[in-house]
C-alpha cells in the first residue's frame, strides 16, 4: 500500500442580511450551470485601490485562516482578486465570491453584509460588503470578515457533501452500513481495499495536482493519495473519548491493520509538540451525532529508517445502537509542494456527512 498526506458588540459596526436580500449588483438566478474555481479559493471582487489598501491585510488575516496542526501549513482559503470589470467579463460562476463595494448613495449608519446562494451557478455562495465610504468599509471588514469566513467555510464542506451524495459508490456505502451501522458519502469510484470485522480501508481515486517550483516558473504533476479508515471497538465509558486515549487506541488499531509496503513499518501518529494532534467536540451535518474531531499528522514507524507520512483528520463517536466507539479517519499523503486543502476538505465533508444507519 502506498500512502503520501454574530456577536452583540460586532453588530454595532455592521448589519448582516441573508438569502433573499437585494444587492447593489444585479444578481440573476442560476441558469443551472455548476460553479468554477478551486475548492479553498475565495474570489474577491473590488477595485485595485481597495485591494492594495490596508483592507488587504484584514482580508488575509480573517479569510486565510489555518487548519491546524498540519505541516506544511494548510489554509482554509486562498484569495484571488479581480476587478469588477474583469468579473463581469466571464468569471461570474466562481464558487466563493466576495464583493467589497463602496456606494456613495448607501445611507446606512453601519456597513452592511449581504449573503446569497446559487446566484450565477448552482452551489455558489456570494457575499457582499457594502459601505458608504472607505472608512466604513474598513471598519465593516475589520469586525465582520471573521463571520464571513465562517459562512464560506461551512458552505465549502456542505457543497462537497452534496456533490459526493450524487456520485457515491452505492456498493461501498452498503457494505459500510451493514458492518458499522453508519452511512457516509464517498467520492465516485472509492473502493474498499481492506475489509475485516472491525476495520475497513477505503481508497479514493488518486488525484494529480500541480507542484509549484518556487522561482522556477514551472509546474509538474504531483500525486495525491487519500482515503478513509473506519474502525470500531467496544464502548465502555467516556474516558475513551479523551484525546490521549483516542490516540493510543488509534495507534493500536493502525499497527495491526495499516502496514507499509516495507515489512515492519506501519502507520502511526506523530507526537512532536509542533504538530501534536488537536481535538474539539463537534456534531455531524444534521446535528444528530456528537463526537470528537481530531486533526494531526501520521508517519510510518516500526523501524529506525526514513519513512513517508502525511495528514489525518478523523471523527470519533459512539453508535448508540451497536454500543461501539466508531472512528472515521481520513488520510492524505501528498508532496509538500502540492496544496493539501482540496483533499482535506473532501475528508472533512465525508466526516460531517455521517449518519446512523436506519
Amino acid at each position: 500500500m502506498k500512502l503520501y498526506i454574530l456577536l452583540a458588540g460586532v453588530l454595532t459596526t455592521f448589519m448582516i442580511t441573508f438569502p433573499g436580500c437585494e444587492s447593489n449588483h444585479k444578481m440573476s438566478t442560476s441558469n443551472g450551470l455548476g460553479v468554477t474555481g478551486k475548492v479553498g479559493e475565495i474570489l474577491v471582487v473590488c477595485e485595485n485601490a481597495i485591494w492594495e489598501s490596508e483592507i488587504k491585510e484584514c482580508l488575509d488575516t480573517n479569510l486565510t485562516q489555518w487548519i491546524m496542526p498540519y505541516f506544511p501549513d494548510v489554509a482554509t482559503f486562498t484569495l484571488v482578486h479581480k476587478t469588477e470589470n474583469h468579473f463581469t467579463q466571464g468569471v461570474k460562476r466562481w464558487r466563493n465570491t466576495l464583493f467589497l463595494t463602496i456606494d456613495p448613495e448607501y445611507e446606512g449608519e453601519k456597513g452592511k453584509i449581504e449573503r446569497k446562494e446559487d446566484v450565477w451557478a448552482i452551489g455558489q455562495l456570494v457575499v457582499e460588503v457594502i459601505a458608504k465610504d472607505f472608512n466604513q468599509l474598513e471598519q465593516t471588514c475589520k469586525y465582520g470578515l471573521a463571520n464571513v469566513h465562517d459562512e464560506f467555510d461551512e458552505f465549502e464542506w456542505k457543497r462537497l457533501i452534496k456533490q459526493f451524495d450524487k456520485t457515491s459508490t452505492n456498493h461501498s456505502r452498503e457494505k459500510i452500513r451493514d458492518n458499522f451501522g453508519v452511512d457516509i458519502v464517498l467520492p465516485s469510484n472509492a473502493k474498499i481495499v481492506t475489509k475485516r470485522k472491525n476495520f475497513y480501508r477505503i481508497e479514493f481515486p488518486p488525484a494529480s495536482r500541480p507542484i509549484e517550483f518556487v522561482n522556477a516558473g514551472s509546474t509538474d504533476a504531483g500525486n495525491i493519495f487519500s482515503g478513509l479508515l473506519i474502525y470500531q471497538y467496544d464502548f465502555i465509558d467516556s474516558t475513551q473519548l479523551e484525546l490521549d486515549q483516542l490516540m493510543k487506541d488509534r495507534d493500536t488499531m493502525l499497527k495491526y491493520n495499516v502496514p507499509h509496503e516495507i515489512e515492519g513499518l506501519y502507520m502511526g501518529t506523530q507526537y512532536d509538540p509542533r504538530i501534536y494532534p488537536e481535538a474539539e467536540e463537534i456534531s455531524n451535518l444534521s446535528g444528530t451525532i456528537q463526537g470528537v474531531d481530531v486533526r494531526g499528522m501520521f508517519y510510518f514507524t516500526g523501524k529506525d529508517i526514513h519513512s513517508t507520512g502525511g495528514a489525518f483528520w478523523e471523527f470519533h463517536f459512539v453508535n448508540p445502537k451497536t454500543k461501539k466507539l466508531v472512528t472515521l479517519s481520513g488520510y492524505v499523503d501528498a508532496p509538500p509542494t502540492t496544496s493539501w486543502t482540496h483533499p482535506l476538505r473532501e475528508i472533512q465533508a465525508i466526516l460531517r456527512s455521517v449518519e446512523l444507519a436506519e
